[in-house]
């Protein structure tokens, strides 16, 4: 199982003949290896398989993973932007506020967590779309569960040193709303 897991690419056909108790092992073991690879490979090896791959790390998110697959998600989309081309980061960034606004909690939770790691890496390349995120990330942490809002104030730790003294803007209301919860 380990052999088909190692690719740039998840290998789907594998991952759907296995039985469903075992598709999440297979996951997490493809995640660590893209973790080892993403971070030694050239930028014109992953230019070409960076499209399918984000698509693949998105639709992990959707399924609401636990915490290690979320975090290696999180993790590898990081790194896939700033080895790779980092131009998708926005689109990427935009859909999951799109996930934010759903009604899926799990995959809300996934979200929050690649989203933090996404801002933590590279955070002033993803612009002014952080004024959105922190809005969505704001409004869940009234109405969230403890987990949720767990996640919530780690990636606001994420957000704020990933951006630095470009999200002065967005301190004092993280602060505001922050400080009820502590």
């Amino acid at each position: 199982m380990l052999e088909l897991a190692q690719s740039l690419i998840l290998n789907e056909e594998a991952l759907n003949s296995l039985p469903e108790n075992k598709r999440p092992v297979f996951i997490y073991e493809w995640l660590c290896f893209l973790n080892k690879v993403l971070v030694a490979a050239q930028k014109n090896d992953i230019r070409e398989c960076q499209p399918r791959i984000v698509e693949q790390l998105m639709q992990q998110v959707q399924y609401g993973p636990g915490p290690p697959i979320r975090t290696l998600i999180g993790r590898n989309l990081a790194t896939l932007f700033s080895v790779g081309d980092p131009f998708p980061l926005f689109n990427t960034v935009n859909r999951c506020n799109e996930v934010l606004k759903s009604k899926d909690e799990t995959a809300k939770l996934a979200t929050v967590v690649v989203i933090g790691a996404l801002y933590e890496r590279l955070g002033r390349l993803v612009g002014r779309s952080y004024e959105d995120t922190v809005q969505l990330l704001l409004k869940m942490l009234k109405n969230g569960d403890s987990q949720m809002r767990f996640e919530i104030m780690f990636t606001f730790e994420h957000i704020i040193n990933g951006l630095g003294s470009a999200g002065n803007n967005i301190h004092r209301e993280i602060f505001k709303l922050a400080k009820t919860y502590i």
